[in-house]
């Protein structure tokens, strides 16, 4: 099931954000419970460790269920044995990117390798959506391997920006429509 990554990102949003409230309230109730003037402060172990336990297992459920649907998860899992359809090799130095092309094109539903090498410093590698959404980072650092597998569902314009500090000139590491993806066949 191919999946965007903006689902997932609200998918995610919402679902956390309710367990999260939901452990709030929990702690906060406790939390009262204790400072409660007179007799019967406290809550009943029993009451305690029965919402502990379903938070954790409402916790763990939520990470089961959302593993198959994150778009960057497969590819990770399966790196070893993953074929590319195309490999493209970014160098980055003096606060550059260094394309191998000046707009990337890429079909949609190819399965694209982004090898992304630093000469000097470490940076960020960030594909971002026209609204500035980002689609997907990896942070490159000098003298390892840095490549990250991805592949475009919807044909437009991407742009390419560092996402990882590395000084001042930092800032300026915008490349906008950097990367087309055109129809697929």
């Amino acid at each position: 099931m191919k999946v965007d990554s903006t689902v997932v990102l609200w998918g995610q949003t919402l679902a956390y954000t309710l367990y999260c409230i939901a452990m709030i309230l929990v702690v906060g109730w406790v939390a009262w419970k204790l400072t409660k003037p007179g007799k019967g402060g406290g809550v009943k172990p029993a009451l305690f460790f029965t919402f502990v336990g379903l938070l954790t297992v409402l916790g763990v459920s939520l990470h089961l269920i959302t593993l198959k649907t994150i778009p960057w998860v497969e590819p990770d899992l399966h790196r070893a044995t993953a074929q590319v359809d195309r490999v493209i090799e970014i160098k980055v130095a003096n606060h550059e990117f260094i394309l191998p092309q000046a707009r990337l094109v890429i079909k949609a539903g190819e399965k694209v390798r982004f090898d992304v090498t630093s000469g000097d410093l470490t940076y960020g590698f960030g594909v971002f959506r026209p609204d500035n959404s980002m689609v997907f980072q990896m942070q490159v650092v000098p003298g390892h391997r840095n490549d990250v597998i991805w592949e475009f569902n919807k044909p437009g314009l991407y742009s390419i920006r560092s996402t990882e500090y590395s000084g001042p000139k930092g800032v300026g590491m915008f490349i906008a429509d950097a990367i087309e993806v055109v129809e697929g066949n």
